[in-house]
């Protein structure tokens, strides 16, 4: 009998592996993308002090947006979350894609922060 991939496992197995080789530090924090069929979460985090120093996301009131699912949602979230870190004085970060493909999404979330100032 052929057992059906719980796709999440997987994605879960994924960010475990890349987890090990990504970590944030206090000088160069960990950016940490996880999406839904919905939304769109970002979060900068200090591995060492177990903190998130910044995070934004596409239910964020200031962002008053329709569909948190969609790639321009993604941009904004991107957006925010750079302004949030210059004003948090944040400029390099490490990029953790959660175990998704770089790809989409989380492709538009990572141009958009790039764009609005932070390095990676």
């Amino acid at each position: 009998m052929i057992k059906k991939v719980d796709r999440n496992k997987a994605r879960g197995s994924r960010h475990t592996r890349v987890r090990n080789k990504v970590n944030g530090t206090s000088c160069v924090p960990r950016l940490n993308v996880f999406r839904s069929n919905s939304n769109i979460f970002a979060q900068i985090i200090d591995d060492e002090a177990s903190k998130t120093l910044v995070s934004a996301s596409s239910i964020d009131k200031e962002l008053k947006l329709e569909n948190g699912g969609n790639i321009e949602a993604a941009e904004k979230v991107g957006e925010l979350l750079a302004k949030r870190a210059k004003k948090a004085k944040i400029s390099k970060v490490v990029f953790d894609r959660g175990g998704y493909l770089y790809h989409g999404r989380v492709k538009a979330l990572a141009d958009a922060a790039r764009e609005n100032g932070l390095e990676f």
